[in-house]
C-alpha cells in the first residue's frame, strides 16, 4: 500500500481546514452543498463529455493504484528472461514452447509465442512495440481523464462564484439572502481550486508515474525477447537488461 498517497491526501485537506480554524474561522463556513454541486457536477460532465465511455471506466479502475500501486519485480523478470535464452540456447526456439504455455502476463506471452515461430528480431520488436503503443495510450488516457478534470475544476469554480454573484445581485433589496449568495461565491472558488490541486492533478501524476512504470518492465521484458531471438549469449542479455533495475525496483 503506498501510504504516502493517504498521507498526502489527509495533510492538503487538514493544512487548509486547519489554517481557517487558525484564521478565526469555522468547518461550517467552508461547507456548502450548492457550490459542492455546481464544481463536482459541473466537472464531471465536462469530463463525461471529453473522454469515451472506454476511458473513463478504465480510470475508475486504475484509480485504486493510487494507494495500491502495482509491483514490479524486474529481478526476478530478470532471472526469468536468463532462463529463458538459457532454454533457447540448449533446446532451440522450439524449447520456448511450454515456457509460452505457462506464462501468465500476456505480453511476455506473445513474445515467447512469436519466438517459438521463428520470428526475425526486427519483426518481433515491431509487433511488442504496436502492443506497448497500445497500453501506453490507455494508462496515459486514464491519467489525462483526472488531468482534465484538474483543469475543469478550478474553471467551473470561477462558474460557481458567478453564480453567487449573481444571486447576491438579484437580492441586493433582501440583506437576508445576501450571505448565502457570498458564500456560494467564495467557497465554489475554493472547492475549484482545491479539488483540482490537492486531488486531480496528484492523480493523474501518480497515475502517470504508474504507465511509466509499467512501460519500463515491458520494454524490459521486450529487449530481452528480442536479444533471445538474436543469438545473444545469456550473459551478455543478463547484463543489458540489468540496466532497468535500480536498487528501488529490483524487487518491486
Amino acid at each position: 500500500m503506498d501510504i504516502l498517497s493517504i498521507i498526502g491526501v489527509l495533510l492538503g485537506f487538514a493544512a487548509i481546514l486547519g489554517g481557517n480554524f487558525l484564521e478565526g474561522g469555522s468547518l461550517s463556513s467552508l461547507i456548502n452543498y450548492p457550490a459542492l454541486l455546481i464544481v463536482l457536477g459541473g466537472t464531471l460532465g465536462a469530463t463525461l463529455l471529453h473522454f469515451p465511455t472506454r476511458i473513463i471506466f478504465h480510470s475508475i479502475k486504475v484509480l485504486l493504484l493510487i494507494i495500491k500501486p502495482r509491483k514490479f519485480l524486474l529481478g526476478k523478470q530478470l532471472k526469468k528472461v536468463v532462463a529463458w535464452s538459457h532454454i533457447a540456447r540448449k533446446e532451440g526456439l522450439l524449447g520456448l514452447e511450454n515456457a509460452a504455455d505457462k506464462e501468465s502476463d500476456s505480453f511476455a506471452k506473445k513474445g515467447l509465442l512469436l519466438l517459438v515461430d521463428g520470428g526475425d528480431p526486427e519483426l518481433i520488436r515491431n509487433y511488442l512495440d504496436v502492443e506497448l503503443n497500445t497500453i501506453e495510450h490507455e494508462e496515459m488516457q486514464a491519467a489525462k481523464v483526472y488531468e482534465a478534470m484538474g483543469g475543469y475544476a478550478p474553471t467551473i469554480g470561477i462558474i460557481g462564484a458567478v453564480v453567487g454573484l449573481i444571486h447576491v445581485m438579484q437580492n441586493l433589496t433582501d440583506p437576508a439572502s445576501l450571505g448565502a449568495g457570498i458564500a456560494t461565491a467564495f467557497v465554489a472558488t475554493i472547492y475549484g481550486v482545491g479539488f483540482a490541486n490537492l486531488l486531480f492533478l496528484p492523480i493523474s501524476n501518480k497515475l502517470k508515474a504508474q504507465a511509466y512504470a509499467l512501460l519500463q518492465a515491458k520494454e524490459m521484458l521486450q529487449e530481452g525477447i528480442v536479444a533471445i531471438a538474436d543469438g545473444e549469449n545469456p550473459r551478455n542479455i543478463e547484463l543489458k537488461l540489468s540496466g532497468y533495475i535500480t536498487p528501488n525496483n529490483s524487487n518491486g
